[in-house]
């Protein structure tokens, strides 16, 4: 039996970390092309020009979508500059879009998040959309982030939301692990994953549990505290290795599907994976305490525990039906859970998870 886990070169966070930006890629770099989305272009640049004063930077707005048309976009300009490492600045699609770009290319990637919002930043993966917003594939890298360099203080300024979305991303990692560990099923390198990875899904787990409300707090008063610091990291680091490592089952397919359907554009990925993992819970027939504690985690920390709150308080079952179908696609992960799953159990599912949500609101 082959087991294999994969690992971003380097970890680096904490408060005042993008200071340290230049000390990172000189290793790797005198040249860097850096693509940054909009916060990151209006609020961080000069600190980021500042960080990297002693090298050559080239610096260039991320478009919205990591679709291959950005993606080419990009190659040609940093291809112009010379560019001999790619640093990507913001969220998870522009830190999707840097490392396709640097794949492309065949150089190092920096990856820098300005938000806790979803476990991309350490992966070898990038998923690719349409320029409309729809996943399109999964592009699987050859080798991890360089350097994966996380400043506290910046996520501390972001809103809540994305923080709490990023909880959504990472609420799924323990599961679709568990399912991955019971079926024998394969994680993103196409092998077995290690022991390893099943207990660091299971720390992701419980650091939420223990951490997530207090996190909340501390990023609601824009502060770093070691509560936030853990969460940070589950979202970050403990969910990227662990989805990618241990596996995906469910709850990412789910959430492939319900990206189908374009009232849910306006929503987080983390947010709508929040529901993949509640439908998940119904589908797997995981034990009653179970699902009373993730939707009391959920309620507890502003998740979606409700169709409504991903823009379908108005769905039809033709729609939902169209997103289970898409979830049950031919080589999605939701064919790594233990049993056989069709689109029909999947509706049943989303509809199970969505009326639990609606008596949990009326009850509270």
């Amino acid at each position: 039996m082959l087991t294999t886990a994969i690992f971003p070169a380097r970890y680096v966070q904490g408060d005042g970390a993008l200071d340290h930006l230049g000390e990172e890629l000189q290793r790797l770099g005198r040249k860097a092309f850096a693509l940054l989305d909009p916060y990151a272009q209006a609020h961080l640049l000069t600190r980021i020009e500042a960080a990297c004063a002693e090298m050559t930077l080239q610096s260039e707005g991320f478009a919205g979508e990591c679709s291959d048309e950005e993606v080419a976009r990009v190659v040609a300009l940093a291809g112009k500059g010379g560019a001999e490492v790619i640093v990507g600045v913001g969220g998870g699609k522009t830190l999707d879009a840097a490392k396709a770009v640097a794949h492309e290319m065949g150089l190092p990637v920096v990856i820098v998040p300005t938000i806790a919002s979803t476990d991309a930043p350490c992966s070898a993966l990038s998923v690719i959309y349409t320029p409309e917003g729809e996943v399109k594939r999964y592009l699987l890298l050859p080798r991890n982030p360089d350097v994966v360099l996380v400043d506290s203080g910046v996520i501390a300024q972001a809103p809540t939301r994305f923080l709490v979305a990023g909880m959504g991303d990472a609420l799924a990692t323990w599961f679709e692990a568990e399912d991955c560990r019971i079926k024998r099923g394969t994680n993103m390198t196409g092998r077995l994953g290690p022991m390893t990875a099943y207990a660091l899904a299971q720390l992701c787990y419980d650091t939420l549990l223990e951490y997530g409300v207090l996190a909340r707090t501390a990023c609601d008063a824009q502060v770093v505290t070691p509560a936030l610091e853990r969460i940070i990291e589950a979202n970050t680091l403990l969910s990227g290795l662990g989805f990618e490592s241990g596996g995906l089952a469910a709850a990412h397919a789910i959430h492939n599907g319900l990206t189908l359907l374009p009232e849910t554009h306006a929503f987080w990925h983390g947010e709508k994976v929040a529901i993949g993992t509640l439908a998940m819970l119904m589908l797997t027939d995981r034990p009653a305490a179970t699902i009373d504690e993730v939707f009391t985690f959920c309620r507890a920390v502003g998740l979606p525990t409700r169709l409504a709150d991903i823009g379908l308080a108005e769905v039809t079952d033709e729609a939902l039906l169209a997103a289970a179908t898409r979830a049950c696609a031919e080589g999605e992960t939701i064919h790594n859970e233990p049993f056989e799953v069709t689109p029909a159990k999947v509706l049943a599912a989303l509809k199970a998870a969505d009326a639990e949500g609606r008596r949990r609101a009326r009850e509270h």
